[in-house]
């Protein structure tokens, strides 16, 4: 398998892998952080990159290593004094390790993910030891471009123990002129020894007008309703590239058409949509369905509790719809109840491989003895 061809864990279908992705959008806190700490002079060697999926972790990620590999060191004072310390993390795409780090030759950069099993040839669902180990290989050679490397995780939270121990000797005795940057969208999955070890950069959703800015740098045609996408996606671009991939805000809008007709419930609307979601190679979109309804609840839990639904609709005729079911607190706490319920069942249900069909109106009939 070449390396052309080895499946990227890192990669968002339908958009670009966050190496091709030149500017990071709607996270200047994170980037301020990171130049605050290189222009003093004491730069960490250890980073964790924290924020929920999506949001740019990885992107901001690898502008850091452009920035750290094709950033000459400070000069001293000369003639006209020192130059103005950066301001930015942007390099020049023509920029000759720009231009090597995109077709993955950059000497001083290391990538680690999940990575091929070579006996099954599929995708580990963890980064192993060996992955890790590899990276003392890398550090073992001599340095170029005034001697700074930069390693890239992501994401942390999916190695194993014997990776992550592996990984905290390197922060424990960090390699000179070297900066590791841990990608993590749940921080408290590592290892308390290896966060302690890292400087924390926390990203954060994107506004709706950052959001159409990330989408069409990614080449992704965002549909009209910008601000229902961004709600269902809570301000992650990778969610949003799921949902308009996958048709999210329309299947968002049977769902909420469909529990319109509770208590009664339209059992063909029902069973057309479990069919539908459940049909062979449809699993993508099962696990959708299953996160909208999950989001559905979600909403319908916040309605009761703060006593008016959410101020943006992410469907029509949702806000009339979630007033109704859940007009009190004690309606709030039965739905987050039953939202909880689900969850597990789902859980449950699919690791035996519980027809798809079946589960899907079992949840819905849950729902509709929630909402009598």
């Amino acid at each position: 398998m070449s390396e052309t061809d080895t499946p990227e864990p890192d990669r968002i279908d339908g958009a670009p892998h966050p190496r091709e992705t030149p500017r990071v959008i709607g996270q200047d806190a994170a980037q301020a952080g990171f130049l605050e700490s290189y222009n003093s002079g004491r730069l960490h060697h250890g980073w964790l990159l924290t924020g929920p999926r999506g949001v740019g972790k990885a992107t901001l990620a690898w502008a850091i290593a452009r920035f750290l590999l094709a950033t000459p060191p400070a000069e001293e004072d000369g003639l006209f004094g020192a130059p103005p310390p950066p301001a930015s993390l942007d390099i020049d795409p023509e920029h000759p390790v720009a231009r090597r780090l995109l077709a993955r030759s950059e000497a001083g950069m290391f990538h680690i993910t999940r990575s091929v099993n070579e006996k099954t040839k599929r995708l580990r669902d963890q980064i192993v030891a060996d992955d890790v180990r590899s990276l003392a290989r890398f550090m073992s050679l001599s340095a170029a471009d005034g001697g700074r490397r930069v390693v890239i995780i992501d994401a942390a939270d999916e190695m194993n123990v014997q990776a992550a121990n592996s990984l905290l000797k390197m922060l424990e005795e960090p390699p000179a002129r070297t900066t590791l940057l841990l990608v993590s969208h749940q921080p408290s999955r590592l290892l308390p020894t290896i966060r302690s070890r890292c400087r924390e950069l926390r990203l954060s959703t994107l506004a709706p007008d950052d959001m159409a800015a990330a989408l069409a740098q990614a080449g992704v045609a965002a549909p009209e309703d910008g601000a229902a996408l961004a709600e269902l996606s809570s301000g992650s671009v990778g969610e949003a590239v799921r949902l308009i991939n996958l048709d999210g805000l329309t299947l968002y809008s049977q769902l909420v058409a469909l529990y319109d007709t509770l208590p009664r419930l339209d059992r063909a609307r029902a069973l057309k949509l479990a069919e539908a979601a459940a049909a062979r190679g449809a699993e993508a979109r099962l696990d959708l369905l299953f996160h909208l309804q999950d989001l559905f609840l979600a909403r319908l839990a916040r309605t009761g509790a703060t006593g008016h639904p959410p101020a943006v609709e992410a469907a029509p005729g949702e806000a009339a719809l979630l007033a109704r079911l859940s007009p009190t607190p004690a309606h709030a706490r039965a739905w987050a109840e039953q939202a909880q319920a689900i969850s597990a069942r789902i859980g449950h249900a699919r690791a035996v491989n519980l027809d798809p069909v079946a589960l899907v109106l079992d949840t819905v009939f849950k729902i509709q003895k929630t909402a009598a």
